[in-house]
């Protein structure tokens, strides 16, 4: 018994894929939001994904060195992946100060506090992302309009973003059809001039981010698929229902975080499901309280809220959706004595 069997947390990686490469290539299927960032919000946008990020790998790097006193990872890349999820999901005006404490709270709450990559029950990012939220609504909430033409890196002026705007508008006693000649329009939507968070804002940027992790098997089609197709369903038969009141399922689509979340924060291996059936449901869920809270909610936007709620529903799902164990046969049932 000289040799020890090490379990180590998820994700467990067989063949040659490693954490490091695998959080690579999430980087760099995030370069084309980024780059669309940096393009409408100017320097801001570059000192929230710089501040970000850094303060993500130095809190990771003190905390594993002066509290846990275990192996530095920060290596692996993980931190840096939330540093720059937690900057798309948050206006590029935010304070610098602001932005370091949700790294803190990224970091040392919702990943180390758990044992670090792997153990953590929910995405560190949105965790941040809802802590900036609830502590601070009025700057987590005043957008950067994006300029049409922003060829300058001059400050962005602010607005409300599409989801908020009719969210007030439906208040204020308007109707869907009055309000949508305001909004951007979907081609605008597409490519990302309208107010949000400044990694969300451009639904074809998130794509073509997505397309790569699905082409490098990073990710699979399960989650996203489930995601989009349920609230393109829901929020379409609302809108059939009522369209005076429930905006089409289109600018369900195109507008906040559906995408982001879709392709990068929800397909988390770490805080998603294991099998195939598992994803499903889980996209399922999200997709549909997505379109609950941003119609019924006090909120304009679900996402985020969705992704975390189903997070903790994960264990449960992945118990009742076990993988088939390896070598039984389809329809065999094991009796046991």
């Amino acid at each position: 018994m000289n040799k020890m069997l090490t379990v180590s947390g998820s994700p467990h990686i067989h063949g040659d894929e490693s954490t490091k490469k695998i959080m690579l290539g999430v980087v760099y299927a995030m370069i084309p939001a980024m780059l669309v960032s940096i393009y409408f919000f100017g320097l801001n946008a570059v000192r929230v994904l710089l501040l970000s990020a850094l303060a993500c790998l130095l809190f990771e790097w003190a905390i594993q060195k002066y509290i846990l006193k275990g192996p530095l990872t920060i290596k692996d890349g993980s931190a840096l992946v939330t540093g720059v999820l937690l900057a798309f999901n948050v206006p590029s005006n935010l304070p610098s100060w602001m932005v370091i404490i949700g790294a803190l709270v990224a970091i040392g709450i919702a990943k180390m506090s758990f044992g670090g990559l792997g153990k953590n029950v929910f995405n560190p990012a949105l965790v941040a992302r809802v802590f900036l939220l609830i502590s601070f609504p009025v700057a987590m909430t005043t957008w950067p309009i994006p300029k049409v033409l922003p060829a300058n890196l001059a400050d962005t002026i602010t607005g409300a973003t599409p989801l908020g705007y009719i969210k007030e508008g439906l208040r204020a006693g308007h109707t869907i059809p009055q309000m949508m000649p305001h909004l951007p329009t979907y081609m605008q939507e597409l490519m990302g001039q309208m107010g949000g968070s400044m990694g969300e804002v451009s639904a074809i940027a998130i794509i073509l981010g997505g397309a790569f992790l699905l082409w490098k098997k990073i990710i699979t089609w399960e989650i996203p698929v489930s995601i989009l197709v349920t609230v393109f369903l829901f929020s379409g038969l609302l809108w059939f229902i009522n369209p005076m009141r429930y905006a089409d399922p289109f600018f369900q689509l195109l507008t906040g975080g559906l995408m982001l979340g879709a392709f990068f924060m929800a397909t988390d291996m770490v805080t998603s499901p294991m099998t195939r059936n598992g994803k499903l449901i889980f996209g399922f869920g999200i997709g549909l309280l997505t379109i609950l809270i941003r119609v019924w909610g006090a909120y304009p936007e679900g996402v985020s809220f969705a992704i975390l709620l189903m997070n903790a529903v994960v264990p449960l799902i992945n118990r009742g959706f076990k993988p088939r164990r390896f070598g039984k046969k389809p329809g065999v049932v094991t009796v046991s004595k």
